[in-house]
């Protein structure tokens, strides 16, 4: 894929590290020890690149954010996504002419470059339905499903992932808290450009549906103040408006308290929750073109 390269301001890194870290403590088999120090807004060069072998473990780490403490294979899914790296990008920070001196003269070193900051991809799950992983996620929806979601719904998702007539992807747009909804754009519109290319070639990225996660927190309503809900990626409000199916739950249980410990005092305490989404596939382009014009927007300002 073509790089594309994004300035954006990350206003508290030890946070996205903590936020990441929550999650892939409770799901994954081992630790990342690294962490972020510093509350100061820095900014950052980001860009999107094609998934290599050595970016498992960070896109793991943030499936391990997403599905917290799921009976998930999240090595075997993380494998998937790097496998068909044709199709997909996880975001990283962008290369310079001062990094590459810097790895001539200590090639002991770590790269700071290869920390995978985000993931946006699809897996088709009709096509991988033999996976154990794959296995797995769609029994969690279903448990999930049969305990929090409305007939009607359940049949949508069960129509859409095992009635045999329909091709559903898992759409995958994860990344750590507080890298702003912009990069989502290029990384999106990177991916339905490299979902035609291969359709055109005869592989199997043509969809029904799109099953896609949104995490969330909840603000419990106070008096007349309705209950606020406020979302880990901006932009996933817009995925929600044109679903044709959803359900909530809350993972409140899986998440451990180190996580909820970052809200300032002066906050109330927001109980996290994710949204299951089951969209169109002919809804996607439109999506992106909304955020895409929300954020130029917001730019111009």
């Amino acid at each position: 894929m073509t790089s594309k390269k994004l300035k954006v301001e990350a206003e508290d890194e030890e946070e996205q590290r903590m936020d990441a870290k929550s999650g892939s403590d409770e799901s994954s088999d081992e630790e990342n020890d690294e962490a972020y120090e510093g509350d100061e807004g820095i900014t950052v060069d980001f860009e999107g690149r094609n998934p290599i072998d050595p970016d498992l473990d960070g896109i793991k780490q943030l499936l391990g954010q997403l599905f917290v403490k799921a009976h998930i294979d999240l090595t075997e899914l993380a494998g998937v996504i790097v496998a068909q790296n044709y199709v997909g990008s996880v975001l990283k920070q962008a290369y310079t002419d001062a990094d590459d001196d810097e790895e001539d003269e200590d090639t002991d070193m770590g790269d700071p470059c290869q920390v995978v900051f985000g993931v946006t991809t699809i897996i088709n799950l009709a096509n991988k339905q033999e996976l154990a992983s794959v296995r797995q996620l769609k029994k969690m929806i279903f448990e999930k499903a049969e305990k929090y979601a409305t007939e009607l719904v359940q049949q949508q998702f069960r129509d859409a992932l095992e009635g045999g007539s329909k091709t559903t992807g898992l759409l995958l747009n994860e990344r750590f808290i507080n890298i702003p909804a912009a990069v989502c754009v290029p990384m999106c519109e990177n991916l339905l450009s490299e979902m035609e290319r291969a359709r055109t070639k005869g592989m199997p990225f043509a969809f029904d549906y799109y099953l896609m996660f949104v995490k969330y927190y909840q603000q419990a309503a106070a008096g007349d103040k309705p209950a606020e809900v406020i979302y880990s990626n901006d932009e996933e409000e817009y995925f929600i408006k044109d679903s044709c199916a959803s359900f909530d739950y809350s993972v409140q249980k899986e998440t451990t308290t180190a996580l909820a410990g970052q809200w300032q005092k002066k906050d109330e305490e927001l109980q996290p929750f994710r949204k299951v989404l089951l969209i169109e596939a002919s809804k996607l382009p439109g999506i992106v073109a909304t955020i895409k014009n929300l954020v130029a927007s917001v730019a111009n300002k």
